[in-house]
């Protein structure tokens, strides 16, 4: 079981047994994210771009308008206004990831992004893409946007932006301690989301039972 939309049942999870391992700096090697457990916080620093469905089609389809190789992608649609000559991030909460799924795995091999930054997990099949390709998938609280645009400090540049929109199109921050990030799916084969989704039918499996019995 994959890809709660409440995934405060994660965090929950992972809370008795957080380890801080600290700020991996773009571009990431993959022996670094390797280097990852399903449970260890990280925060990045550097390059981190966003890419929802839309914007995977078209990067599928085109190829990388710059090398993804390495860098942090956030399943994200920001809210930004324009200021001046430039970009001003109000606003950069995470997207449900699940929308990505069937794209995702062929995305990580094609292009390498290290880590994934989004909120509810993502499948199997994109699992055994982080383990082949060395990646992880990190979970970024919902509701917390505001937080996250603090740790933006500007914007490099933006894709196709004309055609997408602003919410889809291909933003490139430069970040600084951005996060916290818990690493929920690791390049191990283990998913916190699986975890918890297993727990919870084990509880549930306890509870009928003891009705039953009642």
């Amino acid at each position: 079981m994959t890809g709660f939309e409440d995934p405060s049942h994660v965090t929950r999870y992972a809370s008795r047994r957080l380890r801080m391992k600290g700020i991996l700096r773009t571009p990431i090697a993959e022996d670094e994210v390797r280097a990852l457990k399903a449970g260890d916080v990280i925060y990045v620093s550097g390059l981190l771009f966003t890419a929802r469905d839309e914007a995977h089609k078209v990067l599928l389809e085109r190829g990388e308008p710059f090398p993804l190789e390495g860098l942090a992608l956030f399943h994200c649609g920001p809210v930004v206004r324009k200021r001046g000559d430039g970009w001003e991030v109000i606003a950069a909460g995470p997207t449900t990831s699940m929308r990505m799924e069937s794209l995702e795995p062929e995305f990580l091999r094609r292009f390498k992004p290290r880590v994934i930054v989004g909120k509810g997990g993502m499948g199997e099949e994109t699992l055994a893409a982080l383990s082949e390709v060395g990646a992880v998938y990190c979970h970024f609280t919902g509701g917390a946007g505001a937080l996250a645009a603090q740790r933006i400090k500007g914007v490099r540049e933006v894709h196709h932006l004309e055609e997408l929109g602003i919410p889809e199109a291909v933003w490139v921050f430069e970040v600084e301690r951005f996060g916290p990030l818990v690493v929920a799916m690791d390049a191990h084969g283990r998913s916190l989301y699986a975890e918890v989704g297993a727990a919870v039918e084990t509880n549930l499996e306890k509870v009928l039972a003891r009705t039953k019995e009642g």
